[in-house]
């Protein structure tokens, strides 16, 4: 063997969901086990048990050894020495005392009064409630000794209302941050003037006009910034999918936004403060330093594994990721980021003269041309640098490359959010944020 490593790994995890008063779903899962990885003969081999005794650890090591010797059936290979550090220390985040499952419930019921008598002209309330905890301890034969703790919590706020025919016309809130369901600001202070804008919103869309389809001026919302940083810039500079095809892999040193975009996979610290979704150390044991994916406008590097940044003659950066106790590491982001700018967003929309205000974004999809498609399910008219009419639900596409070659203002204000999950073979939790962007691009509709 050339590398081994082994993981114990825990994931906790809650969920609750009431749909107009009544409590749908209540669910509390607890996954554990262990894992072994070697790599042997420019081959991997894998094995896991929901056990982490030293008889499972050591019966699931001799599997690991085989498996990687199946693969070598396939042709030899070089083996080439994994690069990369050894991380020591532990990392836990010491939040808030834990909330029962009968305290959401009753914050859950407290909020669906309250929405029910703020706004009698809601059909229909929906609110979901989940955190979850992963604590990987990480060991190597490269001497690392890892423990990382990862918590989030979500809490996502639906209103349907009836539309003028009669069908719903519905929209959704997200809230997120590090820690559990305690550390998460549910008070009525904190959430009515968020309640009270996603009401005028969801109002405002009863009377929506669709969009003219084609290609606008658009300013993108920090949240829809985010997304795109993630989905269409992202997964292209992920190195194992540069080492399948990825665009971006001839690209290094070349322009791929305007000069105004820097854009970052932040390891665990943003501006003197703990992300989101912090890793000190991946689940090799490499210690995890910030990817700058691209600085003013010009592609620099990518997201390592030890593997890939071995076959790409790079340094690793802490990016290879398990999500639960019986999945292979994957290089994947941690907390993806659009540094801000210098403008003002009201600036960058009185700057419009005719064009779309995006606010919230239903889902997304890219491939590794960079070519993405988002639906959008709030935006705004812009004529004459004042926002107008709401416009229907439409989609948003184009190459994030083209698109944020157009970028000419980049807000100065900053939004966060860990709410959602990363899919790649396997979820992921992951954090993205970013400021609001003025950019070129296509929009859905008539």
């Amino acid at each position: 063997m050339s590398y081994a490593e082994t993981r114990r790994h825990e994931l906790r995890k809650r969920r609750l969901l009431m749909v107009d008063g009544n409590l749908t779903l209540n669910s509390q899962t607890v996954e554990s086990g262990a894992s072994v990885r070697v790599h042997q003969g420019g081959y991997w081999g894998f094995a896991a048990t929901p056990n982490d005794d030293a008889a499972s650890l050591e019966r699931i090591a001799r599997k690991a050894k085989q498996n990687a010797g199946a693969m070598a059936r396939f042709g030899q290979k070089d083996a080439m020495p994994l690069p990369g550090g050894s991380y020591r220390g532990e990392h836990r985040f010491q939040g808030r005392p834990a909330l029962s499952q009968k305290d959401c419930v009753e914050r859950l019921a407290q909020l669906h009064a309250w929405c029910r008598q703020r706004y009698p002209s809601l059909k229909s309330t929906k609110f979901v409630l989940a955190d979850e905890e992963h604590q990987k301890q990480v060991s190597t034969s490269q001497g690392a000794e890892a423990l990382n703790s990862i918590q989030r919590a979500l809490c996502y706020v639906t209103f349907t209302v009836a539309g003028p025919d009669g069908a719903p016309v519905e929209l959704t809130e997200h809230l997120s941050c590090k820690g559990s369901l305690a550390d998460l600001d549910l008070s009525l202070p904190t959430l009515e003037p968020l309640l009270d804008a996603l009401h005028r919103h969801v109002m405002a869309k009863r009377e929506a006009v669709p969009a003219r389809g084609g290609q606008h001026t658009v300013v993108l919302a920090p949240a829809l910034a985010g997304m795109l940083a993630h989905e269409a810039m992202g997964h292209p500079c992920e190195a194992d999918l540069v080492l399948g095809g990825s665009v971006t892999r001839d690209l290094v040193g070349q322009r791929v936004a305007s000069d105004l975009i820097t854009m970052v996979d932040l390891a665990h610290t943003f501006r003197g403060e703990e992300t989101m979704i912090p890793v000190y150390a991946d689940d090799e044991g490499t210690p995890a330093r910030d990817a700058v994916l691209i600085r003013d406008g010009m592609l620099t590097e990518f997201m390592n594994s030890r593997e890939t940044a071995a076959r790409l003659g790079l340094q690793p950066t802490g990016s290879a990721r398990a999500y639960a106790p019986t999945d292979e590491p994957l290089v994947r982001m941690r907390n993806t980021v659009i540094l801000p700018g210098t403008h003002k967003l009201d600036d960058m929309i009185a700057g419009v003269d005719d064009g779309y205000l995006l606010l919230k974004t239903a889902n997304g999809q890219a491939d590794s041309t960079t070519e993405f498609m988002f639906g959008i399910s709030l935006a705004y008219e812009i004529r004459g640098g004042r926002l107008g009419r709401a416009i229907r639900d439409t989609t948003l596409s184009g190459s994030a490359i083209k698109v944020l070659q157009t970028a000419d203002a980049v807000s100065d204000d900053m939004h966060w959010n860990c709410s959602g999950y990363c899919g790649k073979k396997q979820p992921m939790v992951v954090s993205m944020g970013g400021p609001a962007l003025r950019v070129r691009a296509h929009l859905g509709g008539e």
